[in-house]
């Protein structure tokens, strides 16, 4: 009888899962918009009093957004008074959409990585999953990784579509 041969554990493929470099952790909005008066434009008394009054603790260790989805001219000043108040509570701040925040998110993450632990290697970029990661994620990995991988591919170690080679 003939041994079965795992050729995917033999190919000396290396998956990088983007979840399970996930950064856990609650993540939160903070929508400037309801602040506003009459729906356009921010007063400086009015805003003191909503960062003197609102609940800063629900933020505790989430990474928050702060952004303004209506079409207003927000000043600087008041994107400083909201990361006032969440030093010391929030794990992290981005000032952008959500959206925006989970690219920054990854971002980091992605810059944290390693090159020297991919040279030469046969990387596989996991690209199914059950957490949400940005496109721009697997776009800037492929940058990161290019210059010192020996290839780059997606998908499955199975089954997949070759990105680049050496």
């Amino acid at each position: 009888m003939d041994e079965i041969v795992n050729k995917v554990t033999k190919s000396g493929l290396v998956t990088f899962d983007f979840e399970e470099h996930y950064p856990e952790g609650l993540r939160m909005s903070l929508d400037i918009k309801d602040q506003l008066w009459m729906g356009m434009a921010l007063k400086e008394k009015d805003f003191r009093e909503f960062i003197s009054s609102h609940d800063w603790t629900k933020y505790q260790d989430a990474f928050v957004s702060v952004y303004c989805s209506a079409d207003a001219i927000i000043p600087h000043w008041a994107y400083m008074l909201v990361s006032t108040r969440l030093k010391g509570i929030a794990r992290e701040i981005y000032f952008g959409t959500p959206e925006e925040m989970e690219k920054l998110i990854f971002r980091k993450l992605i810059d944290s990585i390693q090159e020297e632990d991919y040279r030469d290697v046969r990387v596989v970029v996991k690209g199914c999953g059950n957490k949400y990661v940005p496109t721009s994620a697997y776009a800037d990995l492929a940058f990161k990784l290019q210059p010192v991988v020996k290839s780059l591919m997606f998908g499955e170690p199975c089954s997949t579509v070759p990105i680049y080679k050496k």
